[in-house]
């Protein structure tokens, strides 16, 4: 490529620079570019590996997935049916904000318990748990599935040690965020990878106390595919799972799973 008769040379990065730079080993992107999602842009006289613009943008897309728990067969599927580079990274950019926004409310919860105990002032629980609100859907419960079934998880929540909520609540982040990944590699939400994730949010939900299911064998059919429903249904449960289209990812999981 020329401009004004001068040759523009494009930016190239080695192996070397390009690891250093991603926080990454040689060996990992070698790895890349063996199983065919990250090949070098050229490989020079002396075996080499150089990796120019487009390379760095492809590497912090897989990064990205990978931090949403996407293995290398799933990642290698996703760039092949995202060929809109810059639209690809906008849906990653709105999930990550929806993840800072709600980090951010609970770093702010930690800085008020932080400075309340220090002042020796009264705790609010409202304050302390904000962002971690696991009273939002009361209403809904109790209106689907009774009294009984709201006060029996709400009676396991705060029984529950501080660190055993966090546990609780890092695996249903990682739930959340699988999800959301397999949607936005547009896989068959009744394939392999779908079905995996069906069968683990059916775990999931029958783990909590006072659910339909829970302590059964089988799940009960009907509070599942209801609440895959409410999924679409309404915005709240949809941002757990990237918006509408990964809420009626969900849904179509888990229905091909009890079907």
């Amino acid at each position: 490529m020329s401009r004004g008769g001068n040759a523009v040379t494009q930016r190239e990065w080695s192996i070397q620079e390009l690891a250093r730079a991603a926080g990454v080993t040689s060996r990992t992107l070698r790895h890349y570019g063996d199983v065919g999602v990250l090949p070098p842009t050229r490989t020079g006289a002396n075996g080499m590996r150089f990796y120019d613009r487009d390379a760095l943008v492809q590497l912090q897309r897989i990064l990205l997935l990978r931090e949403l728990g996407l293995g290398l067969p799933a990642i290698r599927e996703v760039m092949a049916g995202q060929a809109d580079t810059a639209e690809a990274l906008r849906t990653h950019l709105e999930l990550l904000e929806l993840e800072q926004r709600q980090l951010g409310r609970r770093i702010e919860a930690v800085r008020t318990t932080i400075r309340k105990t220090e002042a020796g002032e009264e705790l609010m629980a409202e304050e302390v748990f904000d962002g971690f609100d696991h009273t939002q859907y009361r209403d809904e419960v109790i209106e689907r599935w009774g009294r009984d079934a709201y006060d029996s998880s709400d009676r396991w929540w705060r029984e529950m040690t501080d660190e055993q909520r966090r546990d609780w609540m890092a695996v249903a982040a990682r739930l959340g965020a699988d999800w959301t990944a397999a949607a936005q590699a547009g896989l068959d939400p009744a394939g392999e990878r779908g079905l995996e994730l069906a069968r683990r949010h059916v775990e999931w939900l029958g783990s909590i106390p006072g659910t339909p299911g829970y302590g059964q064998a089988e799940p009960d059919r009907g509070y599942v595919l209801g609440l895959a429903e409410m999924y679409v249904a309404d915005e709240r449960f949809a941002a757990n799972y990237g918006g509408t289209a990964g809420a009626e990812f969900v849904r179509a999981a888990l229905r091909a799973l009890l079907a």
